[in-house]
């Protein structure tokens, strides 16, 4: 699409229906057995990855943001918002990160690296997230020590004895598998689902101009 053709109203709708299904993906979240339950694993980026790689990183962000609206409209928080904002931050991280590198360099290839390198880029970056600002922030709001939160990742995870060893053990994995698993499923479909968009979206720009 042309840029100034990112905005139309097929366009928009297309943004809607992709942030409205990864809102819904959001309610179908589930733990992993090496991470604490209050790390739940689900597949909401996709619908956003897929419209950051078909439209671009803001249009992928904008898909965030309505995801974010549904999954508050049908589900509301349980964190005070905390949840939602780590979420915000680190879908944006992956999915602008994956959509400008793939708008570089847009080929087969260039989907593989950028989607590589989004998924190491936001599970590390998520290490410091969690660290400096959503676990602080949750422990302050619930009056919950760092303590008891470092011990739901041990109860599940040897591995973690500390605030390093949880980032380390638990937080840097579980992201890692969860945006592995987007990555890979967008992978695998993306590229017939794209087409088929593309023709419908084309055939909009084409009766727009004919209308001019």
């Amino acid at each position: 699409m042309k840029k100034e053709n990112r905005f139309n109203a097929r366009s928009i709708a297309f943004m809607g229906m992709l942030g409205a299904l990864a809102g819904v993906l959001m309610l179908f979240d589930f733990p992993i057995p090496i991470a604490p339950s209050f790390l739940q694993m689900d597949i909401a980026e996709l619908p956003c990855l897929f419209a950051g790689f078909f439209m671009g990183p803001l249009q992928g962000f904008l898909v965030i943001v309505v995801k974010l609206l549904v999954k508050f409209v049908i589900k509301g928080t349980n964190t005070a918002f905390v949840g939602e904002l780590s979420n915000l931050a680190g879908s944006a991280i992956f999915v602008c990160t994956a959509a400008l590198l793939y708008k570089k360099n847009h080929t087969k290839k260039g989907a593989k690296i950028s989607m590589v390198a989004a998924t190491l880029v936001v599970s590390v970056a998520y290490i410091f997230i969690n660290a400096f600002v959503m676990f602080p922030l949750y422990s302050n709001l619930y009056g919950m020590p760092m303590e008891a939160i470092v011990g739901a990742g041990n109860a599940v995870n040897p591995l973690v004895t500390d605030e390093l060893t949880m980032m380390l053990f638990c937080v840097f994995p579980f992201n890692l598998i969860k945006f592995t698993a987007v990555s890979l499923i967008t992978y695998l479909v993306y590229k017939k689902c794209a087409n088929a968009l593309r023709s419908i979206l084309r055939t909009d720009q084409e009766a727009a101009r004919t209308a001019a």
